[in-house]
């Protein structure tokens, strides 16, 4: 009977626990808070990416980013954790590297920049994650500068540019073998349709890479700061809603070669709401 019991109590313990998990996970309005040597910094995950919002919040119950170091530091850019390899790191090792395992589709939208505070997910380059997937757990909290008008709008002519270029560059390196391989044998209306696919790819994927200044990201830019050049190119996912000075703090420690903090700064991220 005693035996039954004791059952009876794990069952219900087991499925209240899941129960509970099941309830954090799509709950909206989330914000956590991260916990460092220098303060708190609090961070209200958006609901506009709930993928991303729904993982940081799985990976944050499970205690995963605890003793995790802030491994890459940008004064004027950005600070960059997330990377499980750092917990007990030696100094000076190479960090950036690790993950829990899996990636995260991109979550772009237009009205999500990188203003300054905001927190966003590292991923690795497009040449080899050409769907822009975000790391399954590396993230990074925008610093930036603040923008003159005029700077600003050249900056964007010019980040668009470049991007079309990329885009273009990229197709036509996925292409490339196809291609050379069809007029090789002399298969021109095959060429032809391959070409014209590749120009509705190249057009399909600018229509999501061209950066359109808004009046808030105008707004932002020359008053609070960012970095409009990672706009729409990585997913942003939350901001700092207290404690922005930690960020300039912890941006501007002392770093080696690899942007790596000379002085160990670990983080606790806690589930506040």
């Amino acid at each position: 009977m005693n035996k039954l019991i004791t059952l009876s109590l794990i069952i219900l313990f087991a499925g209240a626990y899941s129960c509970k998990t099941a309830v954090k996970l799509g709950k909206k309005n989330r914000i956590v808070q991260i916990d460092t040597e220098y303060g708190a910094v609090k961070i209200k995950l958006y609901d506009e990416t709930p993928l991303h919002r729904d993982n940081f919040i799985k990976l944050a119950d499970k205690g995963f980013f605890d003793g995790t170091l802030f491994h890459r530091v940008i004064n004027g850019f950005m600070i960059q954790g997330g990377d499980p390899d750092s917990k007990g790191a030696k100094s000076g090792a190479m960090l950036g590297e690790g993950g829990p395992g899996y990636d995260i589709p991109a979550e772009f939208n237009p009205k999500l920049f990188h203003k300054k505070g905001v927190i966003a997910a590292a991923r690795e380059g497009d040449r080899v994650n050409p769907e822009m997937q975000s790391s399954g757990s590396q993230f990074y909290i925008a610093q930036g500068k603040v923008y003159e008008p005029e700077a600003l709008e050249a900056l964007v002519v010019n980040i668009n540019k470049k991007r079309a270029n990329a885009i273009f560059e990229n197709q036509r390196a996925l292409y490339k073998d196809e291609l050379t391989k069809l007029q090789t044998n002399g298969e021109f209306d095959l060429f032809n349709v391959k070409m014209e696919e590749m120009k509705q790819k190249i057009d399909s994927i600018s229509k999501t890479q061209t950066l359109v200044l808004t009046d808030a990201m105008r707004e932002a830019y020359t008053t609070l700061g960012g970095i409009p050049h990672l706009d729409q190119a990585y997913t942003v996912f939350g901001e700092v809603i207290e404690g922005l000075d930690i960020i300039d703090k912890i941006a501007a420690e002392e770093t080696d070669q690899n942007d790596r903090p000379l002085k160990d700064i670990k983080m606790k991220i806690t589930i506040i709401q």
